[in-house]
């Protein structure tokens, strides 16, 4: 079985004999294109992809393109390629990222033996003279820029330093428009900003980003999956189905990948809405988890491993994020055509446009047939880690189930225990921002609380005999939880009782699977100006 790697060097794939997803098949076509920006969010696959491309121009198919689709198709001669990552260079110091880029270039110059080619003050001169030189000697070059933007979301509550960032980014993408010695031109970056010269009136680069042809260049398909993870698939589901791997069956293995799916796919970046993918960082590192660990476990790795980039960082830094628009998994969210395909700076993008180019939504509807947009969370990693953003938003940090000894209170504390860590929790929320004015208010509330103290929580959970509030999942118990919102003692007390008959009749919590400990817990929150705490609470046998 090869190994998995998470590295942007196409190289490694080859020389380490890791597992390789062959996407060169869309190369040719891409390269016809001549210039190319495509976002996508952090962690992948973007690096990877340009890499891939560079390889192929620098080196031609030899050595490292045996075995792929292009081996035997790819004609072109070999060509010096720029490689250029923004990651690389300041992002805080105008003076800095044009000493550090002009540095970039002349390096690249000399080691290409540029005659006549002088550096610059300015490095859209710089790039620009080079482009000159290379043109009076008939040579030409491949370009490839990844993470165009990140000067510009690193800025995005500094307006002086984005505006000069921004000036200088698009005299440099202005310096490079229509120049004959570039073959092939290649950008990515996270955000696709209106007021970046590469998206001008007039501007020669095709933005693919949502473009079908191109829609599944970037992340996984359920049939790559099987067919290049085939033995890390089987080795999951022989652990799920406790069986070896030979006895794992096409149903087992067609099981596993729908449990990946609710996970992991859902992402579409397809005009027509038709083509999806998995995420390629959460794919890579679940098959890895199951080969370390010898168990199944579907955790939030995007999150953990990027998930929370810094243009979002910044951007809660000066923005509070309306928490109640994706609360509920299912909510699609509509944005206006014009505001999807071309949002102007990061400082005024539309807020479920910058969620949806950071990765937590993701295209729900055809992009052609009306003039709104539908976005919607992609996946259970992703509403997880959405409830993991707001909850740390809210709760700045401090969501926690342990109490100062370190005992986790649902697994050893008293259902007192529990419900006194409620009522710390709720009183920490801002009335003013957050006002706990429902049922619901209160069961999202703890909800996204639990989340954030990673826990296992389920919400509106449908039984057979209907929905329990709050259900969360310990590795021994299942404490299940109905809510009542009363307006004042008396009122909470009478409720109390019906919160009790409700478990009863409806017998929540008797699910499958099994827990060694069922508790379940009828809870009523008095919200009474004076009080606003949960004041009658049950264990119901």
């Amino acid at each position: 079985m090869k190994d998995i790697s998470s590295t942007g060097s196409f190289v490694d794939f080859t020389l380490e004999n890791f597992v390789y997803v062959d996407k060169t098949e869309y190369l040719p076509q891409l390269v016809k294109l001549k210039r190319v920006f495509i976002s996508r969010p952090r962690r992948f696959g973007k690096s990877l992809t340009l890499d891939t491309i560079a390889t192929l121009f620098e080196s031609g198919v030899e050595p490292y393109f045996k075995g792929t689709w292009i081996y035997d198709k790819w004609t072109e001669p070999t060509y010096p390629v720029f490689r250029l990552s923004f990651l690389n260079l300041d992002n805080f110091s105008l003076d800095e990222f044009k000493s550090e880029l002009n540095s970039k270039i002349t390096d690249f110059a000399n080691k290409i033996s540029v005659k006549g080619y002088v550096e610059k003050s300015e490095p859209e001169n710089s790039i620009e003279g080079l482009l000159e030189r290379l043109r009076e000697e008939k040579r030409q070059i491949v370009i490839l820029i990844d993470e165009y933007d990140y000067q510009l979301t690193s800025n995005i509550n500094n307006d002086d330093l984005y505006k000069q960032f921004q000036h200088k980014i698009k005299r440099f993408y202005a310096n490079i428009k229509n120049k004959w010695a570039i073959k092939f031109l290649g950008i990515t970056g996270v955000t696709r900003l209106k007021d970046v010269e590469i998206f001008s009136i007039g501007s020669d680069i095709n933005d693919i980003t949502n473009e079908s042809a191109f829609s599944q260049l970037i992340g996984f398909t359920r049939e790559e999956i099987k067919k290049y993870y085939i033995d890390h698939l089987k080795l999951a589901a022989s652990y799920e189905n406790n069986c070896s791997v030979d006895e794992v069956t096409d149903a087992q293995l067609e099981s596993m990948l729908d449990m990946m799916a609710q996970n992991y796919d859902g992402y579409c970046f397809d005009e027509f809405y038709k083509k999806k993918v998995f995420s390629t960082w959460s794919v890579n590192k679940f098959f890895q988890s199951v080969v370390n660990n010898e168990f199944v476990y579907f955790d939030e790795y995007w999150y953990d491993n990027g998930g929370l980039p810094p243009i979002l960082v910044n951007y809660l830094k000066t923005h509070e994020l309306n928490i109640f628009e994706y609360l509920d998994k299912d909510k699609f969210l509509k944005v206006s055509c014009d505001d999807f395909k071309n949002p102007t700076a990061l400082t005024s993008m539309n807020q479920n446009v910058l969620m949806c180019q950071t990765g937590y939504l993701t295209l729900r509807s055809d992009l052609k047939k009306s003039s709104t947009v539908l976005l919607g969370i992609p996946n259970g990693e992703i509403y997880k880690a959405l409830n993991r953003l707001l909850a740390n938003n809210i709760f700045k940090g401090k969501a926690d189930v342990t109490d100062e000894q370190g005992k986790n209170l649902l697994e050893d504390g008293s259902v007192d225990d529990i419900i006194k860590l409620f009522n710390s929790a709720l009183n920490t929320v801002s009335y003013d921002d957050y006002p706990i004015v429902s049922e619901s208010s209160v069961q999202n509330m703890l909800k996204l609380y639990l989340i954030g103290a990673h826990q296992e929580v389920l919400s509106e959970v449908h039984e057979s005999k209907g929905r329990a509030d709050l259900i969360v999942n310990t590795d021994v118990k299942r404490i299940v939880f109905e809510f009542k919102y009363a307006k004042n003692e008396t009122e909470a007390k009478a409720m109390l009782n019906e919160a009790v008959e409700q478990i009863k009749t409806r017998d929540y919590g008797n699910i499958l699977p099994k827990k060694n400990e069922l508790l379940r817990i009828a809870a009523v929150f008095n919200a009474d100006p004076k009080v606003r705490a949960f004041t009658e609470h049950q264990i119901v046998p």
